[in-house]
């Protein structure tokens, strides 16, 4: 496999089978995937589980995976994001069980332990709690448009939406973020949150 090959002709031969291919496609995009994700889990070993998982479901999916403008990018930032969502809620499906587990009376509590986070800090984890609270779909826009810079076009083919839905679900979606940033009294941009 070549570098000068298209993300279309590497994967018609992953469609066929071809680890090589696969492994190309994964040296291509696995970068801008793991930072895509990081900003969503903001722990390295879940971002690598959901990286894994990404690619483990183009794998399991080949024959339907969908190319938007002759690159897989799309379609795997918007997978990431899926499974990103899936492994909060099964962190948090977690984090309910522990808390309901007895604990000695001189373990410390949870929030002495973490100790006072950064401003970056609470504001990376107010626009992932935002970002969770969206639809799935708006989610995906957010994380394409505004932290992948992807044109709104690219986004709305890649979650297979018109262009004017993609673009009205996108002011809504921003209009809702920014409420709920406003109510967590952190208003940062999105740069600075990326």
């Amino acid at each position: 496999m070549t570098a000068e090959q298209t993300d279309e002709q590497l994967w018609a031969a992953v469609v066929r089978g071809d680890g090589i291919a696969f492994a190309s496609v994964f040296d291509r995009h696995g970068d801008r995937v793991w930072r895509h994700v990081w900003r969503m889990m903001q722990h390295r070993q879940d971002t690598e589980d959901v990286v894994s998982a990404t690619f483990a479901e183009a794998w399991r999916r080949r024959a339907k995976v969908r190319i938007v403008d002759e690159s897989l990018l799309p379609w795997l930032l918007v997978t990431a994001t899926n499974c990103a969502r899936n492994a909060s809620r099964g962190n948090r499906r977690l984090q309910r069980l522990i808390a309901h587990i007895p604990r000695a009376d001189d373990a410390p509590d949870a929030a002495d332990v973490v100790g006072d986070r950064s401003e970056a800090d609470e504001a990376k984890v107010a626009v992932t709690e935002a970002l969770r609270a969206l639809p799935p779909a708006d989610a995906s826009l957010i994380a394409l448009v505004m932290l992948e810079e992807m044109p709104l076009a690219d986004a709305a083919r890649a979650l297979g939406m018109g262009y004017g839905a993609a673009k009205t679900r996108i002011h809504r979606a921003r209009g809702r973020l920014r409420a709920q940033l406003e109510a967590a009294g952190v208003a940062p941009t999105m740069e600075e949150v990326a």
